[in-house]
């Protein structure tokens, strides 16, 4: 069945919480293959990490190019007594398909291959009529753990064969309360780091022989996090930094540490780079330490970099097959965490547009099967324009 709800209960049968690949992979290959794609199933490995199945498909040999990327792994599904069908039975009920996945971003990618097909059938098995242009899929199996051997090494390799994209549509759940509100063309970068205190370790009842950091790091997560770091830009909100932990690993009330450290990470828009970003918050340290205070930043690596896709021809083409299926147009959105567009920003132009993400990681995903059938036709109307 090359349907998007026949796709997507196949690929919800199969559970591939991340990095495994439990056979998801396997259900695209076996569709694209049916219908002329030249298929490669590439594992990459990095030491300390798990390695990772991953698959790039094309049809055609020359441009233009369009990609569609996606994910086929899955976080877990937690306590599985708590769901009403099963996390991967893939059950369709009161209009809703069920399963870990469904949401994010399974359904999907099963509309994405369903629209493909349905436009190649309409095209004498072609992505356009005259035999010009291709369509390809990068699909990955590490989104959701640490993204280190999927779409960022999928994309290196298919440079290094001479591959080259035009565009990419990444099929995540973009959409915030209804299908066609909502269309991701850039996201915030993400940095984390560690501030450390360092203190003089004593007994509380001599705090002139100690030196506790307790109260130097109170004041210096004051004043690191207090000022904005900007007013956001012409496509982004305000930069954030918020600190998410605070420790001193002591677990007696008698004796003063000697060291405190707090957690932090930002998100930050393209008022910055990396190193800026980390020059003024370095800055920013160094003014409230003093000459009194000892502390520095361990700053963690990142492959987290900001990136936005301009209003443009694209954007305007994917907005109008949208309106025309939900009658509505979209917003352009840089709002939300990351996801795999990040690495694909590098080689072409990409926007996010994929179904409604309320019940994406929850108890009990599901997506109403009404929207797969939608999200279908709005993939095919992107392709009709841009190979029209």
């Amino acid at each position: 069945m090359t349907d998007a709800l026949s796709i997507a209960r196949d690929l919800i049968r199969c559970p591939s919480v991340t990095p495994a690949d439990a056979g998801a992979l396997g259900v695209l290959e076996k569709a694209l293959n049916a219908a002329g794609f030249t298929c490669h199933r590439v594992t990459f490995s990095e030491p300390g990490t798990a390695d990772v199945d991953n698959l790039f498909a094309r049809i055609g040999t020359d441009g233009p190019h369009i990609t569609f990327a996606g994910h086929t792994d899955v976080v877990p599904p937690g306590d599985e007594s708590a769901w009403s069908v099963g996390a991967f039975s893939g059950e369709v009920k009161d209009g809703f398909l069920h399963g870990r996945g469904a949401v994010d971003m399974k359904g999907g990618i099963a509309c994405s291959v369903a629209a493909v097909l349905e436009h190649l059938a309409a095209n004498d098995g072609k992505p356009r009529s005259d035999g010009k242009g291709s369509i390809s899929f990068l699909i990955t199996g590490d989104e959701e753990d640490v993204s280190i051997n999927g779409t960022i090494k999928l994309l290196q390799w298919a440079a290094e064969r001479g591959e080259k994209f035009d565009h990419c549509v990444l099929g995540e759940p973009s959409n915030v309360e209804t299908l066609g509100d909502t269309i991701k063309v850039g996201r915030r970068g993400s940095q984390s780091g560690t501030l450390y205190v360092d203190g003089v370790q004593g007994h509380v009842a001599y705090p002139h022989r100690a030196a506790n950091p307790v109260p130097d790091i109170a004041r210096l997560i004051v004043a690191i996090s207090d000022e904005p770091l900007d007013h956001g830009s012409a496509q982004f909100q305000a930069s954030n930094l918020e600190f998410t932990s605070v420790d001193v690993g002591n677990t007696a009330n008698n004796v003063i540490p000697g060291q405190a450290r707090a957690k932090f990470n930002i998100r930050y828009n393209d008022n910055h780079t990396q190193a800026s970003l980390r020059e003024l918050v370095e800055m920013r340290l160094t003014k409230a330490c003093g000459n009194r205070i000892r502390a520095r930043i361990v700053w963690e690596p990142s492959n987290s970099n900001v990136f936005v896709t301009k209003p443009g021809p694209f954007t305007d083409l994917a907005v109008s097959a949208i309106e025309e299926v939900t009658g509505r147009k979209p917003e352009l959105s840089t709002s939300g965490g990351t996801s795999d567009a990040r690495f694909i920003s590098s080689y072409c132009p990409v926007i996010e547009f994929g179904l409604v993400g309320q019940t994406m990681h929850q108890i009990d995903e599901r997506v109403p099967v009404r929207d797969l059938e939608r999200l279908t036709k709005v993939y095919r109307g992107i392709l009709a324009r841009y190979f029209g």
